[in-house]
């Protein structure tokens, strides 16, 4: 079972700019695939960028071009760069796996708030 840290939350104002970071634990991280999720109060959470092992990337379509996922498998630790920030980005952010059954319900951490004033 891995387990995720994310930290790099916090307040921007709108068109602004942050990083988060998600820190893995175990030998694994590197075989997976990964994905940023973020979840809004009475709202599932949803997934918005994910990255395979070799680099390859997806994005919700909210978010391309305006969002970059990233990852360093040297240092179990994958990165979401958002810039252009909206209102409507306003979130808890998770990282976790993806899988074909989709994340693992054991290994949410405790996610980090970012908010975006208007």
């Amino acid at each position: 079972q891995v387990q995720f840290v994310e930290s790099g939350g916090g307040l921007v104002q709108s068109g602004g700019s942050l990083r988060l970071s998600c820190a893995a634990s175990g030998n694994i991280f590197r075989f997976y695939t990964m994905g940023w999720y973020r979840q809004t109060p009475g709202k599932q959470r949803e997934l918005v960028a994910d990255i395979t092992r070799g680099g390859s990337t997806n994005y919700e379509d909210s978010v391309k071009s305006r969002f970059t996922i990233s990852r360093d498998n040297a240092k179990n630790t994958v990165y979401l760069q958002m810039n252009s920030l909206k209102s409507e980005d306003t979130a808890v952010y998770y990282c976790n796996v993806l899988t074909p059954l989709g994340a693992d319900s054991n290994s949410w951490g405790q996610g980090t708030q970012v908010t975006v004033s208007s």
